[in-house]
C-alpha cells in the first residue's frame, strides 16, 4: 500500500473511530453505565440500552478509570475526569484491604486474590496518577501494592503466581497484563520498582514463556514455567499474540531492551494461524501446531489485532504491506462487531456461522476498545506517535 493510501486510510478509519468512541460509546457508559448514586460502573449495559449488574468486581472499576482517564488524554471534550474520579473513588474506597493488596470483588465471602484484578488497579493508579498531576498518594498506594504483590505472589522461579492460594498450574495471561500496568507507571517516570519488576517479566516471557519453536506464547504453564500439556492440548489465543508483541515493543522503548525479534515472531504466529480467511477476524484459540481449536471470534482479539497492526505497519516492524492490509482488515471486521441498535454498545462474540451471539455489552470490554480505537485515533491525529501514547520520532 502506497504511504499516501495507507494516511487516508488512517485518516478514513480514525474519523469512524473518534466518532464511535467520543459520540456514542463515552457519553453513553458514563451516562447509564455508571451507578451515579451507589458509586461505581456498572458490570454492563443490555442490547436495550438499560445497565446490568451492580457494582461487583474490581477489574470493571479499574478499567473504567483507565478508560476516561486515557479519554482525557486524547482530548475528548465529555466529562473524562469527572468520570474517572467516579471509578477511581469507588475503587480506592471499597475493595482495598488491610495488607494493601485489593479483593476481587464486593462479596464479603470471596478472599481469593487474583494477579490479574491486581494488575489492573496498578494500571488505572497509573494511567490516573497522570491524569491528576501525579500526586504522591497514588504513587504510594501503587509502590505498596507492587510491595506486597512481590511478597506474596512471586515464584520461586521469576515471574508471579496467578493469585492466592498458590495453584499448580500457571498462567500467562496475569503476567502480561501486570508487564502492561508496570510499562505505564515507567512511562509516568515514577520512582520505584516499577522498571525493574517490568524489565523482570520481559525477561521471563522472552527467555521461557515463549515458545522456542513457534515463537508464541501459550495461556498455561506448569512448575518452572515448563509448557502445560501435551501439545494438542496446548491452548495458544491469537489475540495474545498480538497483545504480547505490542507490550514489548512498548517495552523496547521504554526499557531500552532488545525485543523486536520476539515481538515479530509473536505477531507472525497471531497473523498467520489466528485468522480466519473467510470471516477475517481473530480466532479465539489455535494449538501448538496452529490448528484452529475455537473459531468463534471475541471482541478484545480484534482491537489487540487492530492496535498492534497499527504499530508494525507504522514503524516497519515485520512486513509493513502485509499490517497495512491488516489494520484494514481488522478494523473492518471490528465495525461488524459495533454494529447494534444502541449506539456505543457491540456484540461480545462472533460465532464460526459468522452471526453475533445477542448479549448484554459487558464493560469490561470497553479497556479494549479505548486500547485500540485509542492507538487509531492517536495515529490519525499524528502519524509520529508511539505505542501506548508515547511520542517519539520515527527514524526515516
Amino acid at each position: 500500500m502506497p504511504p499516501e493510501s495507507f494516511s487516508s486510510l488512517l485518516a478514513d478509519t480514525g474519523h469512524h473511530a473518534k466518532h464511535w468512541l467520543f459520540d456514542e460509546a463515552l457519553p453513553l457508559w458514563w451516562e447509564r453505565g455508571a451507578d451515579h448514586e451507589g458509586g461505581g460502573f456498572h458490570e454492563k449495559i443490555g442490547q436495550d440500552g438499560q445497565p446490568i449488574g451492580q457494582p461487583t468486581r474490581v477489574r470493571v472499576q479499574a478499567r473504567q478509570t483507565y478508560v476516561y482517564a486515557r479519554a482525557g488524554a486524547l482530548r475528548w471534550a465529555g466529562p473524562w475526569q469527572a468520570a474517572m474520579r467516579h471509578g477511581l473513588s469507588f475503587m480506592l474506597s471499597r475493595y482495598p484491604r488491610s495488607d494493601g493488596l485489593f479483593r476481587s470483588t464486593l462479596d464479603t465471602a470471596d478472599e481469593r486474590i487474583d494477579l490479574y484484578d491486581q494488575s489492573f488497579v496498578l494500571f488505572a493508579l497509573a494511567h490516573s496518577y497522570e491524569a491528576e498531576g501525579q500526586p504522591r498518594e497514588l504513587l504510594e498506594i501503587a509502590r505498596a501494592l507492587l510491595r506486597q504483590l512481590e511478597s506474596a505472589l512471586a515464584h520461586e522461579e521469576g515471574g508471579f503466581h496467578d493469585g492466592l492460594p498458590h495453584q499448580p498450574i500457571l498462567k500467562s495471561n496475569p503476567l502480561m497484563h501486570l508487564l502492561e500496568a508496570l510499562l505505564a507507571w515507567v512511562a509516568t517516570g515514577a520512582e520505584g520498582n516499577f522498571r525493574a519488576a517490568a524489565m523482570a517479566l520481559c525477561e521471563l516471557a522472552t527467555t521461557r514463556l515463549i515458545h522456542p519453536a513457534t515463537g508464541a506464547v501459550g495461556e498455561w504453564f506448569a512448575a518452572g514455567w515448563g509448557p502445560w500439556g501435551t501439545p494438542q492440548e496446548r491452548v495458544y489465543e491469537p489475540g495474545h499474540q498480538f497483545e504480547w508483541a505490542y507490550l514489548l515493543l512498548q517495552a523496547e522503548t521504554l526499557l531500552g531492551i532488545d525485543a523486536r525479534g520476539k515481538a515479530v515472531a509473536l505477531e507472525k504466529f497471531g497473523r498467520s494461524f489466528g485468522i480466519d480467511a473467510g470471516r477475517q477476524v481473530a480466532l479465539f484459540a489455535v494449538n501448538e501446531a496452529g490448528q484452529p481449536t475455537d473459531r468463534r471470534a471475541r471482541l478484545w482479539a480484534q482491537t489487540e489485532r487492530l492496535r498492534t497492526s497499527l504499530l508494525f505497519a507504522a514503524e516497519g516492524h515485520g512486513n509493513t504491506a502485509h499490517s497495512q492490509a491488516a489494520v484494514a482488515s481488522s478494523f473492518s471486521a471490528l465495525t461488524g462487531f459495533l454494529a447494534t441498535s444502541v449506539p456505543g454498545l457491540w456484540h461480545e462474540w462472533q460465532r464460526e456461522d459468522g452471526e453475533f451471539e445477542f448479549a448484554p455489552a459487558p464493560a469490561s470490554s470497553l479497556y479494549h476498545l479505548m486500547t485500540g480505537l485509542g492507538e487509531l485515533i492517536a495515529r490519525a491525529a499524528s502519524p509520529a506517535f508511539g505505542p501506548a501514547g508515547i511520542e517519539r520520532k520515527i527514524a526515516a
